[in-house]
């Protein structure tokens, strides 16, 4: 190769001030820098000629990686990505994948014990006390939600908690351990097989009370009494097959007429429901003074909500049930194997994988997945690589590392991505930002969060949760006939909502928690002194803000909004300082370039 001078070269390209010594007859970059010696006017990371040459100063790597993270976490920290620029994407999965589940039920009876003796210990009698309710779960969700290793089964776990719906907008609400057991049984399951979950939640009492099949009895036709048909319905609108057949592809069979096809009829809906007959509480709770165990018919007060429901077989309906597609259960069947058999027959139904993987996808990635998207990750959900129908452990690895999950091209389509949920965007501050924490705790109520963005961790208003999968906002989308779900959040009053909750959090620095500062628990502050030095250089800054929050996909507009807005704040001034910081990361939480994942 021809020498060359490296100063002139560098200066050429680069155009920095840089004195640089030596003949070099290799070409330089990317990590060609041996007996290179490289000075320049600042030493911040983006302005640094070295960083430059030796490839340390190029982010692509980062800034993809930050992405991956931005749709596998509850928020990507610099820990996370030093952690997967070590292990790369499979390898972090599969150390994800091996971790113990956080535990919601105990971190909440944790939470509920300090929080009943620090009041105790000021005067108060039992009596006055209240919970554990929906608040002290939410206390726990946070917790770990913010300090959990096992990001990917909580992303997953929250994924499923909004296709398998329970809610707090129920009786619920009074029921802190009820909920923090559902959790639990959504993280046991997050990377098992969905045949699996789906048998744990028709047994699951929160479940049972939320859809009304909890003490549902058996036919009495003389008393005008019928089996509940709710859980029987959205086990198969919901959970499993969707109101429609479906190819492999997640698009719609028709008929000769070219008509959608249904997948079932109100007489399905009758049969399926006499299989879930017959399940009462499984335990009775210790105060219960009137009897000494379970019983049907015991209502949810009295009841061990964190045990199964249990089968009382003399409230069970022994007749043949007649379920879709000509399927038969026999008369006088065992009553939980007609549970399983009746479980069985629709998870093996071909509508499963498309229809639950669609979900998914939409959940993770994207809010349009092509077709041949979903047909690849169906194909994973009908048969993994070890012959297995329905891991959601091999499911959600296969969407993580999709080419329409990972490729640029993706990023490029103006249609591909999502809207980031406002809990997704708020565990994403409190996960990144260095905070004062005395008491070094996450206890967010999330109901002042509710009032703003509508959104609260098992707190759909129904069991169609948030949004619907199909939601198409009126306007642009929905003529182009694309679906935005998340967009069902979005309206007039929590557009200006998620801007003050932005501003309190990033601008003020004092997120509205919860109502336990009486006994001392102060809410978490940001710390602008915990932030590295090198933020005071404006474009490290922003491509700090970049790398975190917007994973390498800030335009050049927002970028130069911020620049403009921070760069004549004063870093030798310690107000300045906070507010440079606090301004630059309000400016980039309400960019589309955040809100809108990609």
């Amino acid at each position: 190769m021809k020498r060359i001078t490296t100063s002139i070269l560098v200066l050429f390209l680069f155009s920095l001030s840089a004195n640089i010594y030596g003949q070099y007859t290799d070409y330089i970059g990317a990590g060609h820098s041996d007996g290179i010696t490289v000075t320049s006017s600042s030493d911040f990371e983006n302005t640094n000629a070295t960083n430059t040459i030796n490839g340390s100063g190029m982010n692509a790597r980062t800034m993809e990686l930050s992405r991956f993270l931005s749709q596998a976490t509850m928020g990507v920290t610099p820990a996370d990505l030093a952690l997967i620029e070590e292990l790369g994407m499979e390898g972090w999965i599969d150390a994800q994948m091996a971790l113990a589940p956080s535990e919601y039920l105990i971190e909440m009876e944790d939470i509920w014990a300090q929080i009943r003796d620090a009041y105790l210990a000021m005067g108060y009698i039992e009596d006055d006390l209240y919970g554990p309710w929906a608040a002290h779960f939410n206390y726990s969700w946070w917790t770990h939600a913010v300090t959990g290793e096992d990001q990917l089964r909580q992303r997953v776990a929250f994924a499923l908690s909004q296709i398998l719906v329970i809610s707090n907008n129920s009786d619920l609400v009074d029921r802190g351990e009820a909920l923090s057991a559902y959790y639990d049984l959504l993280m046991k399951h997050a990377f098992g097989n969905y045949r699996d979950l789906l048998i744990d939640i028709a047994l699951n009492p929160s479940m049972g009370f939320y859809l009304t099949h909890l003490n549902n009895p058996k036919a009495i036709p003389s008393e005008n009494i019928h089996p509940d048909e709710n859980f029987a319905r959205e086990l198969m609108q919901l959970f499993t097959i969707g109101l429609y057949e479906l190819n492999n592809d997640g698009t719609r069979k028709v008929d000769a007429n070219g008509d959608d096809i249904p997948t079932y009829n109100n007489t399905h809906i009758k049969e399926l429901a006499k299989v879930f007959t017959g399940l009462g509480p499984g335990k009775i709770l210790e105060w219960v003074a009137w009897s000494d165990e379970a019983y049907f018919g015991l209502e949810i007060y009295g009841a061990d909500m964190t045990v199964p429901m249990e089968m009382y077989e003399e409230f069970h309906e022994r007749d043949q049930k007649n379920l879709l597609n000509g399927y038969i259960i026999p008369a006088n069947n065992d009553p939980m194997k007609d549970i399983t058999d009746a479980i069985d027959h629709l998870f093996n139904h071909p509508n499963v994988g498309p229809f639950i993987s669609k979900q998914l996808i939409q959940r993770f990635v994207t809010s349009n997945p092509t077709p041949e998207y979903v047909n690849r990750i169906a194909n994973v959900f009908n048969s993994n690589e070890s012959g297995e129908r329905g891991n959601l452990g091999s499911v959600i690895k296969a969407i993580l590392m999709d080419e329409e999950a990972r490729s640029c091209e993706s990023i490029n389509d103006g249609h591909h991505g999502k809207m980031r949920e406002p809990l997704l965007r708020a565990t994403q501050f409190v996960r990144l930002t260095p905070l004062d924490n005395p008491n070094g705790k996450f206890w967010n109520a999330t109901y002042n969060f509710q009032d703003d963005m509508e959104q609260m961790q098992l707190g759909a208003p129904t069991v169609f949760n948030f949004y619907l999968p199909d939601h198409k906002p009126v306007g642009e989308l929905s003529a182009l006939g694309l679906n935005a779900p998340e967009f069902n959040l979005l309206n007039t009053r929590t557009a200006i909502g998620y801007l003050n909750q932005i501003n309190q959090w990033a601008v003020w620095g004092a997120p509205w928690w919860g109502w336990d500062d009486e006994i001392g628990i102060l809410a978490p502050v940001v710390d602008y002194d915990g932030f590295s030095e090198e933020m005071k250089d404006v474009e490290t800054a922003i491509t700090w803000l970049d790398t975190h929050y917007t994973n390498g996909l800030m335009t050049d507009f927002t970028r130069e909004n911020i620049r403009t807005q921070i760069s004549p704040l004063d870093w030798n001034d310690t107000d300045s300082w906070m507010y440079r910081l606090s301004l630059a990361t309000y400016l980039a939480m309400i960019s589309p370039d955040f809100v809108i994942q990609k």
